[in-house]
C-alpha cells in the first residue's frame, strides 16, 4: 500500500487536537465500527503530543514521533514488507489488536474501545471502562476469527458453514445467513404466506403483480415444486428482461438524449440510444453471460464490428457524450466504468494520488488513455437513410495516434507535454492479464458505403431526385437541374462500382479504370451542378435589380451581394469545366471514411475487467443483484469496495455469490459461467428470501436494523412498478416491447411500460419523479423518500382515478360479483393487492361501502348519469360509485406500493 505506516496520523493544525487523516480514520472505523470513540480518531492514537515528549521546544508538528502503539504498527509494516507481504493498515490494526503495545496490562483493543491511548502506559482504562467494552471487544474478536473480507484478492469459494437448524442447512445462502443468526442469538422468521411470497417474487422478477388466476393456481398447487415452477416461469418471462433491464440501466447510467432538437443540438448522450436499452432487455432475457455483456458494452465495435445487434451495447460509452466538454465526457467515462464494473472510486486520482486506495494519479491517466481515441457516430439504419430519424448509435476509435498527457493537479489547461501516458490498468487488483493488440477492421466498418443497404439508399436518393426534376421539367422549369440530377445519379453508380473494385482483395484488373470513370462522372456532375448554380444566381441578381430603388441603400447592397454571388458561381463553373479535362483516379467517398483499425485498448480493458482473476467484477455484480432482491446490499457502499467503503455484513456469503456467478455449482440443469439467471434462481429459492417480513421483539432488540437478515426487509416499490402496476391490474398496460423512446409527457395517455419513456436531464415523467425514479447522472442505489406528494399523486392523479373506475366497472359487470358484495370485495383485493381480505378487512370494507352508498344516495340528483365506458367521470349509480371509491382506496393502500 502507498500509505504504508501510520505516520499519516499527522496533525492538521495542533498535535494536541488534530484529527487523523481520512484514510487512517477510516481504517480505525473499519476495524472498530460504531464502538470507536471519537477521541480515538485523533493523531494522538498513534503519535505523541507536544505535552508527552521530553523536550516540547523541539517538537515537530509536521512529523510527531510515534507513541508505543504507533511504533509497533510501523515496525510491523517493515516486517511485512521484508517478507513480501501486504502492509495494509487495516490488516495491521487487526494483527496487533490483542497485543499490549504500551505494557500497561490492557490490550490495544480494550484501550481504544475505552477511549484510552493504546500507546501511553499512564493512560490506562479503569476497571469499569474495561468492563464496558466487553461486548464490543468480544464482537471484534469474533469478526477477526471469522471470514476475512479481502476484496482485492481473487475470488475463491468459501467453506459453507454448518448450522444447528436442520431446516437451514439445505442451501449455502441459508447456511451463511443462519451462521450469523446463531452467533447473535437471532431467530429467523418463518416462511411468508403463499400469497405474500407469490407477490414478492413476481414483482421482483418481472416488475408486475401476479394476476388473480396466477394467485389461485399457486394457492391450489400442493406439489413440492409449486414455488420452483413459479420461479422458472418468471425467469423465462419476457417481462424479466424489462424488470431487470431497468435495474441495470440504473447502474450503467442509461440516459436518453438531452438538448435542443429544434437547433439540431444534442448536448448529452445520443439520439437512438434506446437501441442500447433494447439490447440490455434482450440480453437479460437470453441470459447472456455477464462477462460477455460487459465486454460488448466496452468493445463490441472491436470484437464484433459487423454485428449491428452487438454494436448497440456500446451505448454504455456513447451515453457519456458531452457536446460542451470533452473533458467532462472523458472524466465520466473513466469514473463510471470503474464504479459500474469494479466498484471503485477513481475520480479523486485525477488531481492527486487516491486518498484511500493504492491508485496513483498516473494510473488514473493510464485508464483515461484507454478511452482517449474513442468517439461516437451514428450509422445508417437499414430502413432509414436519415440518421436524425433513426440510426445505430455506437462508438469507434477515431484517432488511434492521439496522446494522453498528465494534467498537473488535474487541470486540463496545464498538461505536461513532456509526460505522455501509456494505456494501463490498476496494479491494486493484482496480476490480471492486460495486453493491447491493434484490431484491423472490415472495410464495411471503416467505409459504410460498402454496406448493401447504404448503397441502396444512396441510389434510391439519387434516382428520386432524377424523378423529381423530371416532374419539374414538365412544368417548364430549368432543364439544367434535371441534367445535374442525372449526372449525380451517374456519379453515384460509378463510385459504387469503383468502390466495389477498390475494396476487393486483391482488386480486379479493371479497378483503376473504374476509379477513373468514377472520377470523371463526379467531375461531370460537379460541372452540371455549377451550371444550375449560375442560373440561380443570375435569377437572384435580376430580381434584385428589378426591386432596386435609387434612394434605398439596402436594395443597392442586395444588388451588390447578388452580383458577387453570381461572380463566384461563374468562377466555380469555369473551374469545374476546366477540371473535366483532367485525368485522375481520385474521387470523393460516398460516406465518411473512418480509421481502418481500432487500437484494441478497450478490448484489453474489457478482458481485464472480466478475467476470472479480477477480484472485484463478480463481487460488485453479485452485490447489486442481492441488493435489488432484498432492498439492502450485503456491502452497503455499493459504488465503493475500497478502503473508504463499508465492510459487508456477510463477507463469506458475498464471496460465495461471486464465485457462484463465475462458476455455477448448484444448477439442477447446466448453467453457463456468469449466468445471472442462475444467481437469481439461487437467491429467490433460498429460505432467506422466502422469510416473512413480520417483526419480532426479541430480534429487534438485538438487530434493530435487520442487518443480519432475520426477516425479509419490506420496501416500497420503485417508481416504475407503481405506475406499471396500476395499469397492469386494470388490464390496460401495453406489453409491447422495445422501440424508440416515448415522449415523457405522454405518461398518462400512453400505456407502455415506464422504462420505454424518455429519461434524461429535464425529460422525466413527473409521476415517476415523485416516486424517486433513477437519477440521470448516476444511480448505483436508488434513494427512497417519503413525502406528501406521493400520497397526493396516488389519491388525486388522473391515472389512479381513471383506473379505479376501470377496475370497479369490470368487476361489477361480472355476474358473480354484481349482486354479491362480498365476492366483489374479495375480487378487488385479489386483483389489486394479490391476496384475499382478512375477516376484519371484509367487515371494515362492507361498512365503508354502506357509508359511501348512504352518502351518495343523500347527494341525489347531483350524481348525474355516466355511461359505463366513459371512464373520465365517476359512475352515476351509487352502488357502482361506492365500489369505484373502494378500488381507489385499495390503489392507495400501503400494501399496493410495498414489496413485503
Amino acid at each position: 500500500m502507498r500509505h504504508e505506516i501510520l505516520t499519516g496520523l499527522l496533525l492538521l493544525a495542533s498535535a494536541d487536537a488534530a484529527v487523523a487523516l481520512p484514510p487512517y480514520k477510516q481504517a480505525l472505523k473499519r476495524v472498530y465500527g460504531d464502538a470507536l470513540p471519537q477521541a480515538m480518531q485523533a493523531c494522538s492514537t498513534c503519535h505523541l503530543t507536544r505535552q508527552q515528549v521530553e523536550n516540547p521546544a523541539e517538537f515537530d508538528e509536521s512529523f510527531p514521533p510515534h507513541n508505543a502503539f504507533g511504533v509497533r504498527l510501523a515496525k510491523l509494516a517493515e516486517e511485512l514488507r521484508s517478507n513480501g507481504s501486504e502492509t495494509d493498515i487495516i490488516a495491521r490494526l487487526n494483527q496487533i489488536g490483542g497485543e499490549d503495545s504500551d505494557g500497561d496490562g490492557v490490550s490495544n483493543d480494550v484501550e481504544i474501545l475505552s477511549g484510552r491511548g493504546p500507546g501511553i502506559a499512564l493512560d490506562r482504562p479503569t476497571a469499569d471502562e474495561i468492563a464496558a467494552t466487553a461486548n464490543s471487544a468480544k464482537e471484534i474478536a469474533r469478526n477477526r476469527a471469522g471470514y476475512q473480507w479481502q476484496p482485492f484478492r481473487v475470488v475463491t469459494r468459501p467453506t459453507v458453514p454448518l448450522v444447528n437448524r436442520a431446516d437451514w442447512n439445505a442451501h449455502p445462502i441459508d447456511r451463511f445467513v443462519a451462521a450469523e443468526h446463531q452467533a447473535h442469538g437471532l431467530t429467523p422468521r418463518s416462511e411468508a404466506s403463499r400469497a405474500v411470497l407469490l407477490r414478492r417474487v413476481t414483482l421482483d422478477l418481472i416488475g408486475l403483480p401476479p394476476t388473480p388466476e396466477e394467485l389461485h393456481r399457486f394457492l391450489n398447487d400442493s406439489s413440492p415444486n409449486a414455488y420452483q415452477n413459479v420461479v422458472d416461469r418468471l425467469l423465462e418471462s419476457p417481462q424479466f428482461g424489462e424488470r431487470w433491464g431497468r435495474h441495470w440501466m440504473d447502474v450503467w447510467r442509461y440516459s436518453d438524449w438531452a438538448g435542443w432538437t429544434g437547433g439540431k443540438q444534442i448536448r448529452d448522450s445520443q439520439q437512438h440510444i434506446w437501441r442500447w436499452r433494447d439490447w440490455i432487455v434482450e440480453s437479460l432475457n437470453a441470459d447472456r453471460p455477464y462477462d460477455r455483456m460487459v465486454t460488448e458494452m466496452l468493445a463490441a465495435d472491436e470484437l464484433s464490428p459487423l454485428d449491428a445487434d452487438a454494436l448497440r451495447a456500446t451505448g454504455f460509452l456513447a451515453r457519456n457524450y458531452k457536446m460542451l466538454s470533452r473533458e467532462i465526457w472523458m472524466q465520466d467515462t473513466v469514473n463510471h466504468t470503474m464504479q459500474a464494473f469494479l466498484g471503485l472510486t477513481v475520480g479523486c486520482a485525477r488531481c492527486h494520488d487516491h486518498m484511500y486506495d493504492s491508485i496513483s494519479q498516473e494510473e488514473y491517466y493510464s485508464l483515461r488513455s484507454i478511452f482517449e481515441p474513442h468517439q461516437v457516430r451514428i450509422d445508417r439504419a437499414v430502413t432509414e437513410s436519415d440518421t436524425t430519424k433513426d440510426g445505430l448509435c455506437r462508438v469507434y476509435d477515431a484517432d488511434v495516434g492521439i496522446a494522453t498527457y498528465f494534467f498537473r493537479k488535474g487541470d486540463e489547461r496545464d498538461p505536461d507535454k513532456e509526460r505522455p501516458i501509456v494505456p494501463g490498468i490498476l496494479k491494486l487488483l493484482g496480476n490480471v492479464p492486460y495486453e493491447i493488440k491493434p484490431i484491423p477492421l472490415p472495410s464495411e466498418v471503416y467505409y459504410p458505403a460498402l454496406k448493401p443497404h447504404v448503397r441502396l439508399q444512396l441510389l434510391n436518393a439519387a434516382e428520386a431526385e432524377v424523378a423529381q426534376t423530371a416532374v419539374e421539367l414538365q412544368k417548364a422549369t430549368n432543364e439544367s437541374q434535371s441534367t445535374a440530377a442525372k449526372a449525380r445519379l451517374a456519379s453515384v453508380k460509378a463510385r459504387i462500382a469503383a468502390d466495389a473494385a477498390k475494396y476487393t482483395n486483391p482488386p480486379p484488373a479493371d479497378a483503376e479504370s473504374l476509379a477513373a470513370a468514377a472520377s470523371k462522372t463526379e467531375r461531370e456532375a460537379t460541372y452540371a451542378q455549377s451550371i444550375v448554380d449560375v442560373a440561380k444566381a443570375e435569377l437572384k441578381r435580376i430580381a434584385a435589380v428589378i426591386a432596386l430603388r435609387a434612394d434605398d441603400e439596402k436594395l443597392k447592397q442586395a444588388v451588390a451581394d447578388t452580383e458577387k454571388a453570381l461572380s463566384e458561381a461563374t468562377q466555380k463553373r469555369e473551374a469545374a469545366d476546366k477540371a473535366r479535362l483532367e485525368s485522375t483516379i481520385t474521387y470523393t467517398p460516398l460516406t465518411p471514411v473512418y480509421p481502418t483499425e481500432s487500437t484494441g485498448r478497450r478490448t484489453a480493458l474489457a478482458r481485464w475487467i472480466t478475467h476470472r482473476n479480477n477480484p472485484l467484477t463478480a463481487r460488485v455484480a453479485a452485490n447489486q443483484i442481492w441488493m435489488r432482491h432484498f432492498g439492502q446490499a450485503l456491502l452497503p457502499s455499493v459504488l465503493d469496495f475500497g478502503q473508504n467503503g463499508q465492510a459487508p455484513t456477510h463477507p463469506a456469503l458475498l464471496d460465495w455469490l461471486a464465485a457462484e456467478l463465475i462458476e455455477p455449482s448448484l444448477a439442477t440443469t447446466v448453467a453457463a459461467p456468469w449466468s445471472m439467471k442462475h444467481l437469481h434462481r439461487q437467491i429467490v429459492m433460498s429460505k432467506t428470501y422466502r422469510m416473512a417480513s413480520t417483526p419480532d421483539a426479541s430480534n429487534l432488540a438485538i438487530d434493530p436494523d435487520n442487518r443480519l437478515l432475520w426477516r425479509m426487509p419490506s420496501r416500497r416499490m420503485e417508481a416504475e412498478l407503481v405506475r406499471d402496476g396500476i395499469l397492469f391490474v386494470t388490464g390496460k398496460l401495453d406489453l409491447t416491447r422495445g422501440g424508440p423512446d416515448i415522449d415523457y409527457t405522454l405518461g398518462l395517455s400512453v400505456n407502455r411500460r415506464s422504462l420505454y419513456f424518455r429519461h434524461a436531464q429535464e425529460k422525466q415523467m413527473e409521476f415517476l419523479k415523485i416516486f424517486d425514479c433513477a437519477a440521470v447522472t448516476e444511480c448505483y442505489q436508488r434513494k427512497e423518500t417519503i413525502v406528501p406528494q406521493q400520497a397526493l399523486a396516488l389519491a388525486n392523479s388522473e391515472l389512479t382515478l381513471v383506473q379505479a373506475r376501470v377496475i370497479a366497472r369490470r368487476l361489477h359487470e361480472t355476474t358473480s360479483t354484481a349482486t354479491d358484495v362480498t365476492a366483489f370485495i374479495t375480487a378487488a383485493f385479489e386483483l389489486v393487492l394479490s391476496r384475499s381480505p382478512t375477516r376484519e378487512e371484509t367487515s371494515a370494507t362492507l361498512a365503508f361501502l354502506n357509508r359511501q352508498y348512504d352518502t351518495l344516495i343523500a347527494a341525489g340528483e347531483r350524481l348525474g348519469q355516466t355511461a359505463l365506458h366513459d371512464f373520465s367521470k365517476p359512475a352515476g349509480d351509487p352502488i357502482l360509485r361506492a365500489r369505484e371509491n373502494l378500488v381507489h382506496v385499495l390503489l392507495n393502500h400501503n400494501d399496493f406500493v410495498t414489496i413485503r
